[in-house]
């Protein structure tokens, strides 16, 4: 069955936007008593039956609605050092959402590559990779700040916060530290890597060093492993 992304739905009778409608109209060539489901991105699924296949503004009528779809009780937020090329940022995005995060901060270290990010464009493809991926929940995207800032805005974070560098040997892999069902920050640098300066200041203000394997990974590659493995660990 189709699936449409509904942000905006709380009655039982909605119209999808413009682009949802033309797409469920025009290239779907859906009638009138057809049904298709609707996530709204906060947990809520719903089965529904097309009543106007406008294709401007295509009416539906809430036959079934589900809430919490996928809820987990962990979260994961992922700050990440946005990478020069944006189509390795937008794969993280994909597929980080299609294995389930919560968060994504975008941060600017010393390092890093790129400062002006296009988030609106990410948006999209997190919507698209929660479609594809039947997830109930749209990540968070945070638009990039300054390294410093973003760990002063962690000073409340209920959960474990990590960071992952390459600027020291023998670290502790993530799955030693990690505490399964716990909220979880992980701090990824850019390709550069984070400078000595700081990973001293994140673990002045309670992160903790860990390794992500002995392998020399991207920035994308390493964010998604360390993704991948919060998600094996709390399966």
């Amino acid at each position: 069955m189709h699936l449409f992304y509904t942000p905006d739905i709380t009655t039982d009778i909605y119209t999808l936007n413009e682009e949802e409608s033309k797409h469920c109209v025009r290239v779907l060539r859906l009638n009138e008593g057809d049904k298709i489901q609707l996530i709204d991105g906060v947990g809520g699924f719903y089965e529904a039956e097309i009543t106007d296949n406008n294709p401007k503004r295509c009416s539906v009528k809430i036959i079934h609605h589900k809430k919490e779809l996928g809820k987990r009780n962990w979260q994961l937020h992922i700050a990440i050092a946005p990478t020069k090329n944006m189509d390795r940022l937008e794969w993280f995005i994909e597929k980080a959402t299609e294995i389930g995060i919560d968060e994504v901060s975008l941060i600017d270290s010393k390092n890093s590559e790129r400062t002006i990010v296009k988030t609106e464009r990410i948006q999209k493809v997190a919507i698209s990779a929660i479609k594809q991926s039947l997830k109930g929940y749209l990540p968070k995207i945070n638009e990039v700040v300054d390294y410093k800032k973003f760990i002063a805005l962690t000073k409340d974070f209920k959960g474990e916060k990590f960071i992952a560098h390459c600027q020291s040997t023998g670290l502790p892999h993530i799955k030693k530290l990690y505490s399964p069902k716990q909220n979880a920050l992980i701090l990824i640098g850019p390709e550069g890597d984070f400078t000595m300066e700081e990973v001293k200041f994140a673990l002045q203000n309670g992160f903790k060093e860990i390794s992500l394997g002995e392998s020399r990974l991207r920035t994308e590659t390493a964010a998604l492993y360390a993704c991948a493995a919060l998600n094996v660990l709390n399966e």
